[in-house]
């Protein structure tokens, strides 16, 4: 995707164990690429949200694995190996792809048996097509979504799942980026996401980057231009796929379900097939991740003289419920946009295309 008119990717392999990637807080106001030296940094920028989205953590999840197999101790190799994958388990709960990506490494090094200096170029080799993957995944999507949008040219979407939340492309955004390089005239509504606000710090961000026509709604504003006739159709993107077809995103995605299939409206779901779960029985089985509640209590933003600052909105004496996930029943999702075809929400449409 285009920064500045400028390719870019979300996160790559720098070399010389050296993870590269966007440093996603402080968009849309300052464009930063940074460097994590080790995997505990990759691991620690996941964690604090430096480097977010389901695709992207688990592309760096990978990447923090080769990284722990270049540095490990010869003589200790997979014993550190192993305190590597289990300290970037830990970083995010929710979201299958970054257990992918670990596991994806993990097999690539346990295949070379004894050989450490094999298994350290595997591990990089592995890492590395991780990302390729991603991002040719997100790329097929946004070629099956974008017919759904020939006749449907009002789009709501929520949180961010463009290609800040991938290597590239994304996968809710991907149709949209699709049929509007292909001359669709679109117009995008934005939930703003609350509280880390993606949606109108990461997804207006990058819809502008694009040139597509849009708005930053409130989210608590989604249901009023659904029932007004506003929107023709909703994709989000998906942190877990269950097997049944119930679907993991971000909080607040259950309600714009809910008030899609008041409206009429239909409600998609764009995702690779590495978000899918098969372990994962419904959606009462995945573990919802509750973050601190300051992420509900202050706002980050800059001041007009030019400082990044928090403020705190709540009073002092206040605290905070913080969950960064909800489920949606399969039965309220119209479809699930993969790299393989668009499926039904539904046991048998999950197996269809499960790898």
């Amino acid at each position: 995707m285009l920064v500045d008119g400028v390719p870019t990717r979300t996160v790559w392999w720098a070399g010389d164990g050296v993870v590269g990637m966007i440093n996603q807080p402080l968009l849309p106001h300052r464009f930063e690429r940074v460097e994590m030296a080790t995997w505990r940094h990759t691991a620690s920028a996941i964690q604090t949200m430096v480097v977010r989205g389901a695709g992207a953590i688990g592309a760096t999840g990978a990447l923090g694995m080769a990284q722990a197999a270049v540095a490990a101790d010869e003589a200790y190799f997979f014993e550190q190996v192993a305190e590597a994958a289990n300290g970037l388990r830990a970083t995010r709960p929710t979201a299958q792809n970054l257990f992918y990506g670990i596991d994806t490494v993990l097999k690539a090094i346990q295949g070379e048996g004894d050989h450490i200096g094999r298994a350290r170029e595997a591990a990089v080799a592995a890492a590395v097509a991780v990302c390729d993957d991603d991002a040719e995944c997100c790329r097929r999507i946004g070629e099956l979504g974008a017919p759904l949008l020939k006749d449907r040219r009002r789009v709501n979407t929520h949180c961010n799942a463009g290609w800040l939340a991938f290597v590239d492309w994304g996968s809710a955004l991907s149709p949209i980026y699709r049929a509007h390089r292909d001359g669709v005239g679109l117009f995008v509504y934005v939930d703003e996401t609350r509280p880390r606000q993606q949606g109108s710090q990461l997804t207006a961000w990058e819809l502008g980057q694009e040139g597509v026509p849009h708005a930053i709604i409130a989210d608590n504003a989604t249901g009023h231009y659904l029932k007004e006739g506003a929107i023709d159709i909703v994709i989000v993107g998906s942190d877990r796929i269950a097997a049944n077809g119930d679907v993991a995103n971000k909080i607040g995605t259950y309600t714009s379900a809910l008030a899609a299939r008041a409206a009429g409206v239909p409600f998609y779901v764009a995702a690779p097939t590495t978000t899918i779960a098969a372990h994962t029985a419904s959606g009462a089985d995945i573990p919802i991740e509750e973050r601190d509640d300051d992420e509900v209590l202050y706002v980050w933003g800059w001041s007009d003289d030019g400082r990044f600052i928090r403020v705190r909105t709540a009073p002092a004496g206040s605290r905070a419920k913080n969950p960064a996930f909800d489920v949606t029943p399969a039965a309220l999702i119209s479809g699930i946009i993969t790299e393989k075809r668009i499926i039904p929400a539904s046991p048998a449409g999950i197996r269809s295309v499960a790898r």
